[in-house]
């Protein structure tokens, strides 16, 4: 068990990790702190934290585990905020969907004492955000990419590994580097590409309209759309190298669908569908169960 959970974000990725801890019994005090003094107060009375910090430094002041739930923009300058109390001995993690900025931030910042913090990204999240959404339930069965780097310790390391598991988290392990590659490829893009199709449509004349004859297919592909957009700002910048480069391989893939519609082939673009449909229809998540 935890001593004291220094939360620095008190959102719903923030606030579901200190209810998820607190209902394991692995915390016995949570000491929180957000950008908005109202974010920080709504949390208390929630029972999401139990003691209020006016600074990121203090959140972090007797912590053993701290959790940094900011945009990942905002990595950077939560370090220089938290570094002079930061002690050998604490476990520091994020939440955050791209790696490779994280700890290029924590390599110029935290310098020596970057050994206690683990990255983390837990696959989890919902499209409303705000502690008012948090729920102990958010991360229960969901993957957690932890991304070490030799200067990581061991025993921070598994002590990182043993909470995500203890409220009900698959846990892997993988490069900085290979993490941003495959999440440009599962993540960023899919979100792009649902904020730009959603422009596409309600950039034309009867885009409206054409909104309104939407069934649960537009719905589902769109769902995404929906998303927090100073997050998702922050995300496609900060990957933006391998999400072009993942843009390029879907702009390719598109446009042989193109061609082959152009041409009148049936039987090229029944092959091209059926192959798409055969991956889904096989997709499998870590834990073996299909998706839907």
């Amino acid at each position: 068990m935890f001593e004291q959970l220094g939360l620095i974000g008190c959102g719903l990725m923030g606030g579901s990790f200190a209810l998820a801890l607190k209902r394991a019994g692995l915390v016995k005090r949570v000491v929180g702190y957000s950008k908005s003094p109202s974010t920080t107060e709504r949390a208390r009375l929630m029972g999401v934290i139990d003691v209020e910090a006016p600074s990121a430094l203090l959140a972090v002041s007797g912590a053993d585990i701290v959790l940094l739930a900011v945009p990942v923009a905002a990595t950077e300058a939560t370090f220089k905020a938290i570094r002079h109390l930061v002690t050998p001995t604490m476990l520091i993690m994020d939440v955050g969907s791209t790696k490779r900025d994280v700890v290029d931030a924590a390599r110029r910042v935290l310098r020596e004492q970057m050994g206690g913090f683990v990255p983390a990204h837990p696959v989890a999240g919902r499209e409303v955000a705000g502690v008012e959404n948090a729920d102990p339930d958010l991360y229960t069965g969901k993957q957690v990419i932890l991304t070490p780097i030799e200067r990581t310790r061991t025993v921070q390391l598994q002590q990182a590994t043993d909470v995500w598991k203890a409220i009900g988290c698959h846990v892997t392990s993988m490069s900085p580097e290979s993490h941003d590659a495959a999440f440009a490829a599962v993540s960023h893009l899919p979100h792009l590409l649902a904020f730009a199709l959603m422009n596409a449509i309600t950039g034309q004349p009867q885009g409206k309209e054409f909104l309104s004859l939407a069934g649960p297919g537009f719905r589902d592909f769109t769902r995404i759309a929906a998303s927090e957009p100073n997050v998702w700002r922050d995300i496609l910048l900060a990957n933006r190298e391998e999400l072009l480069a993942q843009s390029k391989v879907f702009q390719r893939a598109l446009q042989a669908f193109e061609q082959t519609i152009g041409s009148g082939n049936a039987d090229a673009l029944e092959k091209l569908i059926s192959q798409a449909s055969n991956t889904r229809a096989h997709w499998r998540i870590s834990s073996g169960k299909p998706h839907k």
